[in-house]
């Protein structure tokens, strides 16, 4: 965005005697992707812009078009109109750049190479450390204000232990960044994200079932991802990024030691008998019917799993969750979210859109007449 700021290419431009600020030409954008390198070809430049819409990064000026379109087109980043949705999971994530550039440009860091276990690691810190010196840079007003930015940065992903063994704690315990925020990033890595998964079939699909707790009386659902729990618990459960506001996370408050339970991969392949298209759902006299279920989300999230992609469908519902209790089911398929038309998205766009509104979730569904 700041390059083609730089290069002009982002402009204020008159269409139809009305003048559109800060906006660019899709066609013209195209041209400079291929020319800069960032793109091999304009297919492959159309995938990466059509995967910045998805992510709610640019839009049509006039919001007519939902495709990213190679034509004499206007689109506009939504961080130039002030329409960019500054979500909880956002804030974090610039938080945590913001305080990461902060520790590397200051003289006599605390970042520095420890060993635990006679292993060494890179840019690491003390959990006690680092409060005070948040403290000390009026990051923060009090240690429990600090351990509790200190957790949010943790689930997001952003700081861990170095054995991936504690929460963040008030400690000599030592952390890590795991986002190296100064690695140049090129356009091209965002197709790259989940090429070598299928959206429906993957065993290793984010979102496998995984009880809160190995309690055998809870009964609530979480979607995370096998490889990477302590991210992406955060992604899909409300509570965990309340810290920022002070309110408890119990999943973690208890045991000083992170333990994971077992993953429990139930319905590791999708439930539906047969793949539906978007084409089956939407013909005329099609044997679907249109449900809308207003979901009120508790302190652990919705309770159901959504896979699958173009349309996703439900593939779990937790029987004790608010899902349940709206009328959710397994095999319906996702038509909106919060209003927003969803048939031609994956889940991962579909999750990020429910985790980023608000926690009353209003879905339209399409459900199987039986």
């Amino acid at each position: 965005r700041l390059r083609l700021h730089d290069g002009k290419l982002i402009k204020d431009r008159r269409y139809h005697l009305r003048t559109y600020p800060n906006c660019f030409v899709a066609k013209e954008l195209t041209d400079w992707l291929i020319d800069h390198k960032e793109a091999p070809d304009r297919e492959t430049g159309i995938r990466l812009m059509q995967k910045l819409m998805d992510h709610y990064i640019i839009h049509h000026v006039c919001d007519e078009h939902s495709d990213y379109k190679d034509a004499k087109l206007l689109y506009r980043f939504r961080k130039d109109d002030g329409t960019f949705p500054l979500s909880k999971d956002v804030k974090v994530f610039m938080r945590g750049q913001s305080l990461y550039e902060k520790l590397v440009n200051v003289e006599e860091s605390i970042l520095k190479v420890r060993e635990e276990n006679s292993v060494k690691y890179q840019r690491t810190f003390l959990g006690s450390e680092m409060i005070d010196w948040l403290i000390q840079e009026g990051e923060v007003e009090n240690r429990q204000e600090a351990v509790e930015l200190g957790r949010a940065l943790l689930e997001h992903g952003i700081i861990q232990h170095v054995s991936n063994r504690h929460h963040f704690f008030d400690s000599d315990t030592v952390y890590q960044f795991w986002i190296n925020f100064r690695r140049r990033r090129r356009l091209t890595e965002l197709l790259n994200e989940n090429s070598s998964r299928a959206l429906s079939e993957s065993p290793d699909s984010p979102f496998c079932l995984r009880k809160l707790n190995p309690d055998p009386g809870n009964t609530s659902f979480l979607s995370v991802q096998t490889n990477k729990e302590i991210k992406v618990v955060s992604a899909v459960r409300r509570s965990s990024i309340t810290s920022l506001s002070g309110n408890s996370n119990t999943y973690f408050s208890a045991p000083p030691t992170l333990v994971f339970p077992p993953v429990a991969e139930c319905n590791p392949k999708s439930v539906l008998k047969r793949p539906v298209t978007n084409e089956e759902l939407l013909s005329p006299g099609a044997p679907y019917v249109k449900k809308t279920l207003t979901i009120v989300g508790d302190a652990v999230g919705w309770g159901f799993v959504v896979r699958g992609g173009r349309p996703c469908h439900i593939q779990a519902v937790d029987p004790g969750g608010p899902a349940a209790a709206a009328g959710m089911k397994v095999c319906q398929f996702v038509f909106s979210v919060n209003g927003v038309y969803v048939l031609h998205l994956d889940y991962q766009t579909i999750s990020s859109l429910i985790m980023t509104g608000p926690r009353t979730l209003v879905m339209e569904v399409m459900e199987a007449i039986e």
